[in-house]
């Protein structure tokens, strides 16, 4: 099992830019792939983001994509999410999660592991 604190969400203006972090403590960190998902409110969660153990590999949704870069460095445990262009319909809790098992993964259930989330909210 690995602990996931997300940091760097906030209030933005529509076209501005966040970056969030999300540290990992307790197994290996290298060893997990890891994604971001998001939840607004009255809607499911759904995936934005996931990134593979080595970082190679990235796959991002198409509702974020060429706005939104996922990264992470094995030396800091910790993967981010770059946000640029930011839209109102971004709104909403961002949460990271990890996964011993699948590859880079769209799919909640292959996570087992979540973060409490961070809430980005930005304005019209």
């Amino acid at each position: 099992q690995v602990q996931l604190v997300e940091s760097g969400g906030g209030l933005v203006q529509a076209g501005g830019s966040l970056r969030l972090s999300c540290i990992a403590s307790g197994r290996t960190f290298s060893q997990y792939a890891l994604g971001w998902f998001r939840q607004a409110p009255g809607k499911e969660r759904e995936f934005v983001a996931a990134i593979s153990r080595s970082g190679v590999g990235t796959y991002t949704a198409d509702s974020v994509k060429g706005r939104f870069t996922i990264s992470r460095d094995n030396a800091k445990n910790t993967v981010y999410l770059q946000m640029n262009s930011l839209k109102p319909e971004d709104t909403a809790v961002y949460y990271c999660a990890a996964s011993s098992s699948a590859p880079a993964s769209s799919l909640k259930f292959e996570y087992e592991d979540r973060g409490q989330g961070t809430q980005v909210t930005v304005s019209s």
